[in-house]
């Protein structure tokens, strides 16, 4: 079945409106009796996108998720970057990590709640990280699972469930999910918008879409916690459940229901982007960050920007920033990467090229060749390799600067998680907030490359075209509205 691109406007006004002042206090009560520790692990860092004065830990030792746990906050996030992975990588990585929780949670006697932040356009790692996930903390903890909660809905994104079916907001049409060039990828690609389907798809019929339960948004916006939560205490034996939700708040109300199945003793595990994280660690709403609060006013250096994602909007947004006359543009050739000799000498010609710009107190914009390169063999893990390799090399360009840029903003989920945790060597990061709606912004640590620096990270699919030239325009410290009108 092919769905329906739907008129946004028309389609959101369906749904009653919230007392939403009621619902975010029904939440907070749920929430100040319940100790459970928010654990979400995080397949690119761009799953803070939400979420403010959180920190992201970018290993996942023993004693980095000790301290976590004996930390004070509620939440933290672990970047486990596995989007870059290939599957039996993913794998490996996600048993170590379940263990080291679960051993984690035991010496800090703190129960919790583990979250898979995954991508909000269904790119990912699915179902083999919540799987895996789950058989190892049954071992270890020797308690099971009841269910896995399905959530993508992302509002900063535009990413809206509807009677089951995932959609991306494109201008004033809902495009389902299954029609947009995200179902296109060449590793994680799909076909289904419905999520039911999707699940079936996924697991290779393992699930059968006649099983997975919903959770509708009529039932959400009656407020009828009762019923989400009766929904809730039936599943068992690892069941799927479906949360549809166009609106923070119908996240609102279906955490606050999931606390009380939780207290009840249920036990589930959660695929979801950004917007239950903030729910369940019961993240404020903050303005958006200033320029006052990520500008240095003592450094003279310019910016610098990495442009690595190639998703068309990506590619629409760098076509938008050279309008800025202060930015200069420099191509790097990802082409070149089955030529040993020939792409090294790409990498020292972009690193000379950037250094000599931030030295000059210029911002630069360091951007991957737009046309992709393509084995053209079909094999997906290779294709995922060498899409590792390029991103290695891009990361390389940063690692290499010996000038402290005033500012990086690196776009791409792989780019920014290389970039933060191999270049600038983060280990635990605090998110500041964010610079636009969806595009958070980490505050580096003091054993990093460049020590208290903000580091913005841009996902490839977020923002409008103008949003890239808007988070730079931002940043400069002494912005003139000087452009020019080049062409990629």
């Amino acid at each position: 079945m092919t769905e329906r691109i739907l008129d946004a406007e028309r389609t959101l006004a369906r749904f009653q409106p919230y007392d939403r002042a009621q619902v975010r206090g029904r939440l907070m009560q749920a929430l100040s009796g319940w100790q459970d520790k928010i654990v979400v692990l995080d397949d690119d860092p761009t799953g803070v996108q939400t979420v403010h004065d959180v920190y992201v830990y970018t290993d996942w030792r023993p004693e980095s998720l000790r301290a976590a746990f004996e930390a004070p906050e509620r939440m933290f996030f672990v970047l486990t970057n596995s989007r870059s992975m290939s599957e039996e990588e993913t794998q490996r990585v996600h048993q170590q990590i379940a263990r080291a929780v679960a051993a984690a949670a035991q010496a800090a006697g703190r129960d919790f709640v583990l979250i898979s932040r995954g991508d909000s356009t269904l790119r990912g790692h699915y179902p083999l990280e919540t799987q895996t996930l789950r058989e190892e903390l049954e071992r270890e903890t020797g308690r099971p699972y009841d269910g896995e909660i399905l959530l993508p809905f992302f509002l900063e994104g535009g990413r809206y469930t509807v009677d089951d079916v995932h959609y991306v907001r494109m201008g004033d049409r809902l495009v389902p999910a299954g029609q947009t060039e995200f179902a296109r990828d060449k590793t994680f690609g799909y076909e289904s918008s419905n999520l039911r389907a999707w699940i079936q798809e996924k697991t290779r019929g393992a699930c059968a879409a006649e099983r997975v339960a919903s959770i509708g948004l009529e039932t959400l916006r009656r407020c009828d916690y009762a019923a989400v939560v009766e929904q809730l205490m039936g599943l068992s034996g690892f069941e799927r459940a479906i949360a549809n939700a166009v609106d923070d708040a119908d996240v609102e109300v279906f955490a606050t229901a999931l606390i009380e199945a939780i207290r009840r003793g249920k036990r589930f595990l959660f695929r979801s982007a950004a917007a239950l994280p903030k729910a369940l660690g019961g993240v404020s709403d903050r303005p958006l960050l200033t320029r006052e609060e990520l500008t240095d006013a003592q450094n003279p250096h310019g910016g610098l920007i990495v442009v690595g994602s190639h998703v068309e909007r990506t590619t629409r947004q760098l076509q938008a920033l050279r309008r800025a006359a202060f930015v200069e543009f420099v191509e790097f050739n990802q082409h070149l990467v089955t030529d040993e000799a020939a792409f090294e000498a790409e990498q020292r010609r972009v690193v000379a090229q950037a250094q000599a710009a931030i030295c000059a107190g210029r911002t630069v914009a360091v951007y991957t060749r737009r046309e992709r390169f393509d084995l053209g063999t079909g094999d997906r893990e290779a294709e995922l390799r060498l899409s590792v390799r390029i991103s290695q090399a891009v990361t390389g360009i940063v690692e290499r600067l010996t000038a402290r840029p005033a500012f990086i903003v690196a776009k791409g989920g792989i780019t920014s998680s290389d970039i933060g945790t191999k270049a600038l060597r983060v280990r635990r990061a605090l998110v500041l907030g964010q610079i636009l709606k969806g595009v958070p912004v980490w505050l580096t640590d003091e054993e990093s490359k460049f020590p208290r620096m903000p580091y913005v990270i841009f996902p490839g699919n977020v923002g409008d075209d103008e949003a890239l030239y808007d988070a730079v325009v931002k940043l400069q410290r002494d912005h003139r509205e000087d452009v020019t009108v080049d062409a990629v």
